[in-house]
């Protein structure tokens, strides 16, 4: 499973980061489960992110403008499995 994290590195960007971070850890995801940061404009706009942060699931855009919880997270991985 691929994980993304989309947007310049801003205070609600390192805020999802975490929560999704978090969830990963909490449903013994670490092998399954990458989460990468992306940063880069070009790329971000590519995956139909227009407001940061951005969450975008094996490709599928799930989240932007917001820090969502960990339990809206938990939902979006269940979902994918």
């Amino acid at each position: 499973m691929q994980i993304e994290i989309c947007g310049p590195g801003c205070v609600r960007c390192i805020a999802t980061m975490k929560n999704v971070q978090k969830v990963v850890k909490e449903m013994g995801l670490e092998q399954e489960a990458e989460v990468t940061e992306v940063k880069d404009i070009m790329a971000i706009s590519n995956k139909g992110v227009l407001l940061t942060p951005g969450v975008v699931i094996d490709g599928v855009k799930v989240s932007e403008g917001r820090i969502p919880s960990p339990e809206e997270i938990k939902k979006w991985i269940k979902e994918r499995e």
